[in-house]
């Protein structure tokens, strides 16, 4: 009888313990899912928008487009995709043969507790296959 008595005395200062380690665990997991539903729009719309500037490159080559003409295209997806980008935050560089196309811009998540800030610089280079 000893013996049982020692075990559940033991065991007696554990009670609630479970629960306090599952109710971290779903907040824990509570608080990555909304970042997950913040941020990863973001990205998204980040890659399209880096997939659209790639289009425009590829493009702006074959069609003899100005620097002007592509800004604005590139500014035209940017407002497509929601990405807050102003004409003088895109830089092309190039000529008639090889473009590249850079833009900067930053988009603060409020995190309820917390306010992140994610800078983005997507670039895209197009090279003339002969």
């Amino acid at each position: 009888m000893e013996r049982n008595w020692a075990v559940s005395a033991r065991l007696g200062g554990e009670h609630g313990g479970g629960r306090l380690k599952a109710l971290v665990s779903v907040a824990v997991l509570a608080a990555m899912i909304y970042t997950g539903v913040k941020v990863i729009p973001l990205l998204v719309n980040n890659y399209q928008f880096q997939d659209a500037m790639q289009s425009t490159a590829r493009f702006a080559s074959v069609n003899r487009q100005t620097n002007e003409d592509i800004r604005a295209a590139v500014l035209k997806e940017a407002q497509n995709e929601d990405i807050p980008v102003q004409p003088s935050d895109i830089h092309i560089k190039g000529d008639s043969q090889h473009v590249e196309i850079s833009a900067d811009y930053s988009v603060t998540v409020d995190l309820m507790v917390y306010s992140w800030t994610l800078n983005f610089h997507p670039s895209v280079r197009n090279n003339a296959l002969l």
